[in-house]
This record gives structure tokens, C-alpha cells and sequence, in this order.
């Protein structure tokens, strides 16, 4: 199904063609946007584009055109022409045959990407610490990109890699064996990745105090930090692990245990799922082979200490180092490896990677490295590149304990949801457990939303307080708005009807909300066009506001004939329905009273 913007641009290329055949104008060079409030019609088509080109003066080139549409074709029944703008009014016979045959199954249903099969993979948690305000980010950009690439028609995989070796893991390991006393996450009642996240703090002020110490006692800070006790034993205990010494694995295995515990009730807190989690502990020796048929094919060369590079400087980067001249392989030679494997496992023709933005150049080369290999899938790698997230009070710190915990922010909207519910006095009629789901649908909503509302490149700042203003641009106001239709549909008794709907006389306020709501599957085309939940989020806000102003002004219950109260009816039951959906895309759910 077209969306009325497009049957516009068709419609108003065949009106060039006709008047002006000369000209050769085509679909994509008419720009069309949704008419101002303040002016009469519902979609404006632009006509500076064309005025010099066609010698014509603005006013008489926009009545020629508008004359034409109005006797061409039965879409249009006014227009009008101000300066360079062409505002046509469309007919209400078409809102009474939308509102008839549309439906959210079929018509919001976009086959951009059909049987295209895509992997998005996002979350990518160090064991070493619980899960942070930046990874609710990133979880929720990926879980609401798998959603709306799905209702694009393609076949989604989620996928989670889990950085689960390494330095960073050992400093919790060695700094546990120090200072635990052989305390569990049981024992102390403590969830298992705080739990070892704390250790990794504890780590990192034992080193600041063994560094101060070395060089309190006359050694230079670079040497110190090198050589501070508690550091030498992490990079041993990191050798003893790639050893496979007994009784670091099962240490490893035991607190990794512990954090896996504490990742899983964050992600059914929160609503993140995995069909496939990729532990890099399995994953870091691949990619080793394609090192070899890289250097076979050319793509890679060695240098004389034996180390394998490639040069990228012809594509705008540098060189790259693949493998070590121990033989030991590098980060990007694991992610090479890894997108083979993802590749054999689900035929994936996309994968998107949900990283943050200080990756960007390792992404870079993945893709380019991939490319030259000829590697099955290498151009629909993408980077879905988002910016960090920062407090009111500035960036956050992992090691010096100073993060946003994800538990305790969600927590802390749960109670902020509650606090404004009951604040409003809109707690009568529900029960404990009702109040219970409501605060926190409530309060994830408007966590999830307000991270998701940015652009995902662009870097935000969160604040929990504005995140759940029941008046601004969050999941609040429009969930209030979903309940307010539910409510008033309750209370009419509404029953859906396939009689064709008197649009006679359609009021402005009717056909503004007709507008939006007719614009919803196209919205949805470009949010998975874009990668960008940040649409849906704008739409959906926008379709809120408009239902406001339509009920404002159209009553409901004292609809001025039966007529006008079942329209109205269909529209706002429509409406309804489109924000649930859109919300749904993000995560978000909503209630039916408030």
C-alpha cells in the first residue's frame, strides 16, 4: 500500500508531465510534506525546485498544478497556493476507505528487507562488573532495532558476545583471592555480578595504593605501575589461565558463574533476549586459519620479525596488525574469525553490530579486512555506532565505582513511577499486584524511551526525573495517552464496525490525527531504513500529541450524532492500537488504565 505522501508525488509528476512534458519531472524530484496547521489541505508539495527551471511564477505555477490534481484525480477535492507552495486538500471519501480497509497486520507490514536474514549483535558485558546506565543503552538501541528489522520482514537473530577472559577478569579473580575470605555472593546476599564488580574496585584501589607506595620509596610512576605486586600477579594469573593451570579455571569458572547468574536477572528485568550468546573465552582463537589464506592471497604481508599486517593506507586508514609475532592472534583477527562463524551458522546476509562509538575505527577495518578476504556477507557488515551516555554530573568511571548500575537505575524508575502515580491520586481501582506491574511498566517505559528518543550517533545525557514527565517527550505521556483511550472506549462501550464510516464533513482535528496515523507504515520503512528507533519514538510522541488535540476538541461520548461518535470511535480505537505497536517495536508496553 502506498503511503498518501507517495500517491501524491505520483500524482503530481503526472501533473508536471501533462503541463510541462518538457521538464521530465519524476517522483523523486517533487518534494512533499504534511501541510502547516495554520494553512488550509494536508499535504504540501514544494515548488521552488521548479520555478526557475520552468520559467514560471510561483503562484500561477502552483494553481496550474493544483487545478490540474483537483480534475485529474478524485484524491484531491481543493487546493491552494501560497508563495512556493502548493497545499492540496484530500477527499474524506479516502480517510473513510482507510479507516475501512487498513489494518496494523497487513498494512504496517514492509517487505524492504523479506527473507533477508539479519544478526544483531549487542550487550557484549565484561564478567568483571554488572551491567551499567551505558549498556542499557546499547541493549535497548539492539533489542529495538531486531524488533523493527523484524516487522521490515527479515529473519533476526539477537546475539550477545560475552568479554569473558583477559586482564580484566583476573584483576576480580586476584583481588577475590585477597580480600574475600572466601565470601560467595550467598553468603554475603549480594547479586553475583555486583558481587564481583566489587572486587574489580577493590583491585583498582589496591594497585593506586601499591603504585603511591613504589614511588613513595623513590621509583619513577611508569615503572611502578609495572611493578606493583598486585598487577604481577594478575598477568600471571592471566598466563597460568591460557595455560589451562586447574586451579585458575575453575576460579575463573566459579566467579564467571556468579556473574552470569547476575547478567540473567538483569536481562529479564530489563526484556533482553539472546537466541545465541558467544563467550569469547570459545571464540579467541579463531581466525587464526584466515590469517594464512590471507598471506596466500596477498591481502596480508609479514614483516621480518614474523608479525602479519595489513596496509590499509590506500583506504584512507593505516596499517593493521593481525597477528603477533608470537603467532598469537589480535582482537580483529577474533572478530574475522567470529563473522565466518556467525556466517556458517545462520546464513546471515546482515550483521549489524551495536557498539558504541569509540569502535569506530575497529569496525572499519573489520568490514574492509572482511571485503578483501571476500569473506561470504563482508558487505552487510554495519556498525551501528551510538554515543556514551553521561550524567548531569559527567562521565562515568567502572574502575573507580562511580558507573550508573543498571539494577539500581531500573529500581530507581520502578520508585519514581510510583511516587508520581500516587502523587496524581490515580491508584483507586487497582490491585497490589495491578500497582506493582503498572510501576513498572511505567517506570521501564520511560527509562527505555528516553534512551532510545536520541538519534543513536549522537551522545545524550540522562535524567531520570524528566525521563517520566507525564507531560513532556517521554513513554509517560503517551502511555498515559494509550490508557486515556482505552478508558474512554470502556466507558462508550465501542464496538468495532465494517459499515463504511460517515466522513462528511470530517472536522480538522478529526483529519489531522487521520493524517498521522495514515503515515505510521512509512514512519516504520524508514526507522528500519535508518537503524533509527529514534523515529518511532518521534512518531509516536507526535500521534499522542495529535489524539490530545482531537479529544480536546471532538468529544467522544457527546459526539454531535451516532455517526460521529462511531468515526471517532474508529479513530481513536486505531490510534490506540498504533501506539501499542510502535511502542511494542521498542520494548515499551503499555497499560490500559492509568
Amino acid at each position: 500500500m502506498k503511503s498518501l505522501a507517495e500517491q501524491v508525488k505520483v500524482s503530481a509528476a503526472k501533473a508536471f508531465q501533462s503541463l510541462f512534458p518538457e521538464a521530465n519531472v519524476q517522483e523523486n524530484d517533487i518534494l512533499v510534506n504534511e501541510t502547516k496547521p495554520e494553512f488550509k489541505g494536508d499535504y504540501t508539495i514544494v515548488l521552488f525546485p521548479f520555478v526557475k527551471s520552468l520559467r514560471q511564477n510561483p503562484v500561477a505555477l502552483g494553481n496550474a498544478l493544483g487545478a490540474w490534481l483537483v480534475d485529474n484525480n478524485e484524491l484531491f477535492t481543493a487546493h491552494e497556493t501560497v508563495s512556493g507552495f502548493l497545499n492540496l486538500s484530500v477527499s474524506d471519501a479516502y480517510w473513510s476507505t482507510f479507516l475501512s480497509d487498513y489494518t496494523l497486520d497487513t498494512d504496517t507490514k514492509d517487505t524492504s528487507l523479506s527473507d533477508k536474514k539479519v544478526m544483531v549483535e549487542y550487550s557484549s558485558p565484561n564478567t568483571n562488573k554488572p551491567l551499567h546506565l551505558g549498556h542499557l543503552r546499547n541493549n535497548f538501541l539492539g533489542n529495538a532495532v531486531a524488533g523493527i528489522v523484524a516487522a521490515a520482514g527479515a529473519e533476526v537473530t539477537k546475539t550477545c558476545v560475552v568479554n569473558d577472559r583477559g586482564v580484566h577478569i583476573c584483576k576480580s579473580m586476584i583481588a577475590w583471592q585477597l580480600f574475600a575470605n572466601g565470601a560467595t555472593p550467598q553468603s554475603e546476599g549480594i547479586k553475583g555480578d555486583h558481587f564481583v564488580g566489587d572486587y574489580y574496585v577493590q583491585f583498582n584501589d589496591e594497585y593506586k595504593r601499591q603504585i603511591k607506595e613504589l614511588v613513595a620509596g623513590g621509583m619513577e610512576e611508569k615503572q611502578a605501575e609495572q611493578e606493583a605486586p598486585i598487577m604481577k600477579a594478575t598477568q600471571q594469573m592471566l598466563v597460568d589461565w591460557e595455560a589451562g593451570k586447574p586451579e585458575v579455571m575453575s576460579l575463573w569458572n566459579t566467579m564467571n558463574s556468579w556473574v552470569y547468574e547476575g547478567f540473567d536477572t538483569t536481562y529479564k528485568a530489563i526484556g533482553s533476549t539472546f537466541d545465541k550468546i558467544y563467550y569469547e573465552s570459545n571464540t579467541y582463537l579463531l581466525g587464526k586459519d584466515l590469517v594464512e589464506e590471507g598471506l596466500a592471497k596477498g591481502v596480508f604481508y609479514q614483516k621480518e620479525d614474523g608479525s602479519v599486517w595489513i596496509d590499509l593506507t590506500t583506504d584512507g586508514l593505516d596499517e593493521k596488525l593481525v597477528r603477533r609475532k608470537d603467532g598469537t592472534s589480535v582482537y580483529i583477527t577474533q572478530d574475522i574469525g567470529l563473522a565466518v562463524e556467525k556466517q556458517k551458522e545462520y546464513g546471515i546476509e546482515e550483521s549489524i553490530y551495536v557498539v558504541g562509538d569509540e569502535q569506530n575505527y575497529h569496525f572499519k577495518v573489520l568490514k574492509l579486512i572482511c571485503q578483501k578476504l571476500g569473506l561470504p556477507a563482508a558487505d552487510g557488515i554495519y556498525h551501528l555506532s551510538y554515543g556514551m551516555v553521561e550524567l548531569p554530573t559527567g562521565k562515568m568511571k567502572s574502575r573507580e565505582g562511580t558507573v550508573v548500575d543498571a539494577d539500581d537505575l531500573v529500581a530507581e524508575m520502578v520508585r519514581l513511577a510510583q511516587e508520581q502515580t500516587e502523587a496524581a491520586g490515580k491508584t483507586e481501582g487497582f490491585s497490589t499486584e495491578e500497582l506493582a506491574a503498572l510501576y513498572e511498566m511505567i517506570g521501564l517505559g520511560a527509562l527505555k524511551f528516553y534512551l532510545l528518543r536520541v538519534e543513536p550517533k549522537k551522545k545524550m545525557i540522562f535524567n531520570p526525573e524528566e525521563s517520566i514527565d507525564l507531560h513532556g517527550f517521554t513513554a509517560t505521556f503517551i502511555q498515559y495517552a494509550h490508557a486515556r483511550i482505552c478508558s474512554v472506549l470502556r466507558k462508550t462501550g465501542y464496538q468495532a464496525t465494517t459499515v463504511a464510516l460517515d466522513t462528511h464533513d470530517i472536522f480538522p482535528e478529526e483529519k489531522a490525527l487521520l493524517v498521522q496515523l495514515e503515515q505510521y507504515p512509512a514512519i516504520l520503512q524508514q526507522a528500519a531504513a535508518e537503524l533509527n528507533p529514534a523515529a518511532l519514538c518521534n512518531y509516536s510522541f507526535k500521534l499522542a500529541q495529535a489524539f490530545n488535540s482531537f479529544y480536546d476538541k471532538c468529544s467522544i461520548a457527546n459526539a454531535e450524532s451516532a455517526a460521529k461518535k462511531q468515526l471517532r470511535s474508529e479513530i481513536a480505537s486505531l490510534t490506540a492500537k498504533t501506539l501499542k505497536h510502535g511502542l511494542g517495536l521498542l520494548g515499551i508496553g503499555v497499560p490500559e488504565k492509568m
